[in-house]
């Protein structure tokens, strides 16, 4: 029994709806080129919400509070508010102690700590986030620091080995693209980052 079933509602329902309008998308060709404006505003809607419960709870909210489907909405939630820094930083300092308490995903805290990195222009932990390298290659994006012992990370926090999962993952985009579009792509994230306060505004990455 969950100690807020309201919130988990909640949490689910919004969850779905963003799924939703990005499979709608997708579908229509419409997600990938540059930050739709009907998907930023799920994202900001339901991001402005989820800052909202945790003013009202105090804390991640974990399996006790919603369970795990309500939680793991929480966390699709938290990463997909792209344009907010200060509520997915806020989201990775409350969801780490809620995975020391058995009270979230340990997975989760791999793919916040490495989102949050991708947009701040620094390398990843884990691997968790996709993109194409400077070749045009399809995989992970940013490059992973400390390559050699990402594996080590992963299983630390209940991660199958990196290239295992990549394999097993159906790719939504093309997994090759001419460089001068991965250049293109690339400066359209950077300038987004900048712009949502993810980087200072005169920096580079």
């Amino acid at each position: 029994m969950v100690e807020r079933p309201d919130l988990a509602e909640e949490l689910e329902h919004r969850a779905a709806e963003d799924l939703a309008v990005r499979q709608r998308l997708i579908e229509a060709g419409e997600l990938f080129g540059g930050y739709h404006s009907e998907m930023r505003a799920v994202h900001r809607r339901n991001g402005d919400r989820l800052a909202a419960i945790l003013d009202e709870v105090g804390r991640w909210p974990g399996h006790r509070l919603v369970g795990t489907d309500g939680s793991g909405a929480a966390l699709l939630i938290a990463q997909h508010d792209i344009a907010s820094p200060s509520l997915m930083r806020r989201c990775r300092a409350l969801y780490a102690p809620a995975v020391e308490q058995a009270d979230a995903n340990p997975d989760g805290l791999a793919y916040l700590e490495d989102r949050i990195r991708a947009f701040e222009g620094r390398s990843q932990l884990y691997g968790t986030q996709l993109g194409w390298d400077d070749d045009g290659k399809f995989g992970p994006w940013p490059p992973v620091e400390r390559a050699g012992s990402v594996d080590d990370r992963r299983a630390t926090l209940g991660l199958r080995p990196l290239a295992e999962a990549i394999g097993a993952r159906p790719l939504e985009r093309p997994s090759w693209r001419p460089v001068h579009e991965v250049l293109d792509e690339r400066r359209r994230f950077n300038d987004f980052a900048r712009r949502a306060g993810w980087r200072p505004a005169d920096g580079d990455a």
